[in-house]
């Protein structure tokens, strides 16, 4: 009686057991779920706020930015010169179209080992005088005005030759136009602008138009070479530079001053399609090119490497200053050891 006591009591004990076990398990199994679903449920509120709340970036207006800056200025890059018509018709009763078309023939090559003699000269040309009168011939044609300075200006204007500064005259640093233009022309100066009711509404800077006729001057830097393979004496022309009174804005007055140089090897193809007016005869005209190549023109001697150790112009002599006379026989001296030197190669 009493081991079957003992078997009911131990079966109850393990009935007992057995049941808070699986009363445990499902406990743990609700209190899993319930904490799935609120980190569930929290995540998604999360993830909703933070959706929700996402801060705005401010829009930028470019097109207005764009809009608002102001387009740059049109650049001027021109001479204040003036522009010569062109003849609609056929100006001359000839045909001269080829002879406008004409190219200058190349120099004769020189050698250094030939060159036995070799001297530098810078003139200065005087428009005034009358053997240089065709500096200054004025007419109009269809290729422009004919006086030199504007034959020389319309070429630098038309971007044909490089401008160099006149700091120095062996060409080491160009010039732009608008920089040509201040030096030949002077600073441009503020010109009001009035409507009709006569109120002011802006002003526009201008350059006054230059009065060619007071460029009647003219320096030319070339080389003597006496070439012995050949035994001829070469003159060969180097650059040209205008000449002008320069007067400071406190009135002091520099004297003749060099505008600019431009290498006159350059400016062979052009001058070569300009002729020079001949008044005594019309039929012979011969082109700039030819002039200057025949030396058909006269210029005092200003400079010159012979004897000329301290590189001074002649005027800078000891004893020559404000003295133009002795100044012009000292170049007519230079003038003549050159000639003499060439006689002096011959022997009958």
């Amino acid at each position: 009686m009493n081991k079957q006591l003992i078997k009911y009591l131990a079966l109850a004990f393990c009935f007992c057991l057995f049941a808070g076990v699986v009363e445990a398990q499902q406990k743990k199994k609700t209190t899993t779920r319930s904490a799935t679903k609120r980190t569930t449920t929290r995540k998604t509120a999360k993830s909703k706020t933070k959706a929700t709340i996402n801060p705005t970036v401010p829009v930028t207006d470019t097109v207005k930015a764009v809009a608002v800056a102001p387009p740059p200025p049109p650049v001027n890059d021109s001479l204040p010169i003036p522009i010569v018509k062109k003849s609609l018709r056929p100006d001359e009763a000839v045909e001269t179209t080829t002879l406008k078309d004409r190219t200058p023939l190349p120099y004769e090559n020189l050698r250094a080992d030939d060159a036995i003699y070799r001297h530098k000269i810078w003139r200065e040309i005087d428009a005034r005088e009358k053997i240089n009168q065709t500096f200054m011939y004025t007419a109009n044609e269809n290729n422009g005005n004919q006086r030199f300075i504007s034959i020389l200006l319309k070429a630098i204007d038309d971007s044909a030759v490089t401008v160099f500064n006149s700091i120095d005259d062996r060409f080491t640093t160009p010039m732009t136009k608008a920089e040509v233009a201040r030096a030949i022309g002077g600073d441009s100066v503020p010109v009001p602008i009035y409507d009709t009711m006569g109120n002011l509404t802006g002003t526009i800077y201008k350059r006054a138009e230059i009065n060619l006729d007071s460029f009647y001057r003219f320096r030319i830097k070339e080389e003597v070479i006496f070439d012995k393979e050949s035994s001829r004496l070469f003159w060969r022309i180097l650059g040209i530079a205008p000449v002008k009174d320069v007067v400071t804005s406190m009135g002091v007055n520099l004297g003749p001053t060099e505008l600019f140089w431009v290498y006159y090897p350059d400016m062979r193809p052009i001058l070569a399609r300009y002729e020079v007016y001949n008044g005594k005869n019309y039929g012979g005209r011969m082109s700039w090119e030819d002039l200057f190549e025949s030396r058909m023109f006269y210029g005092r001697i200003i400079k010159s490497t012979i004897d000329n150790p301290l590189d001074r112009f002649i005027r800078d002599y000891p004893g020559l200053k404000e003295k133009g006379i002795l100044q012009l026989l000292e170049g007519e001296n230079i003038k003549e050891k050159i000639f003499n030197y060439e006689q002096d190669l011959w022997s009958y």
